[in-house]
């Protein structure tokens, strides 16, 4: 049975993919020259954050803020706002490039170049979360030689877990609970939906609260220039004062790492359930 921290019953973490420019850039270099697609992306460091730390204050959670290292250098004042409120920061690739589009080297580089940009900021960076939740044959053993200590990139479970054959702990996502891919637009195809924040509560509360049932834990993604427009950011608030209310232990994602490291490996509360 799962053990969480103070008696807790299930848990859980606000993660939030600070995903500016090079969301875009690192995709297509091309739009390097395309203020337009750029403007999308200012949104989230210069409006969605600060409206987003001030729920984080609001509800008492301390959340994980994924950032690669050249959005950082590029909105220094966001990032150092979200380190003032005691947020974590961990490594979100340096371009927002899919590694499995970089050579072995190249990929080195792109993780210790965005290592170096964070550490800027004079704080311990501990966790990796990959721009395009992939990997290479190579990037555990790199995440190792670089000192990190856990990995928020898989899907397969409900409950993070120690990799079988390296020092990293695994802290699971999922798409259902990601914002992207229920409220994201992109002009470019026009094949991405819009849909309202109660249709997308219509899918995220039932799953946050099976997972608590099941004593898992519930990996929260956001982004900011997506959950930070105004309606979204009632569906933000409505979010976590469901969590809050539900009793999960709700920490950043480096706690829960340590956590497990400490007292895993875990397994699923199934008595009585579905509830």
């Amino acid at each position: 049975m799962t053990t969480w921290p103070e008696g807790r019953r299930h848990a859980a973490t606000f993660s939030f993919d600070f995903d500016a420019e090079e969301l875009w850039i690192g995709e297509n270099p091309a739009n390097a020259h395309a203020p337009g697609v750029l403007s999308q992306a200012r949104y989230g460091p210069e409006v969605g954050i600060p409206l987003i730390l001030q729920l984080l204050r609001k509800h008492s959670v301390t959340a994980t803020f994924y950032v690669p290292g050249k959005d950082a250098l590029r909105h220094p004042n966001a990032v150092r706002a979200i380190v003032a409120d005691g947020h974590e920061v961990a490594h979100h690739g340096h371009s927002h490039t899919n590694p499995t589009q970089l050579t072995h080297a190249e990929e080195r580089a792109e993780l210790l170049a965005g290592l170096d940009a964070l550490r800027s900021f004079n704080i311990e960076v501990s966790g990796y979360r990959s721009p395009s939740w992939e990997f290479t044959p190579y990037t555990l053993d790199l995440l190792s030689e670089a000192g990190l200590s856990y990995s928020s990139n898989l899907l397969d479970h409900i409950l993070p877990y120690q990799h079988s054959a390296h020092d990293l702990i695994e802290v699971p996502v999922s798409w259902i609970l990601d914002d992207a891919p229920h409220f994201w637009f992109a002009n470019d195809t026009w094949e991405k939906t819009i849909r309202s924040p109660r249709e997308v509560l219509d899918v995220w509360l039932p799953e946050i609260d099976g997972i608590a049932a099941l004593g898992g834990h519930a990996m929260l993604t956001f982004h900011p220039f997506l959950v930070g427009r105004p309606s979204r950011l009632k569906f933000l608030d409505t979010v976590l004062a469901h969590v809050v209310r539900s009793g999960a232990w709700i920490a950043p994602t480096r706690d829960v790492a340590a956590h497990t490291r400490a007292h895993g490996p875990f397994a699923l509360v199934t008595e009585g359930f579905p509830r």
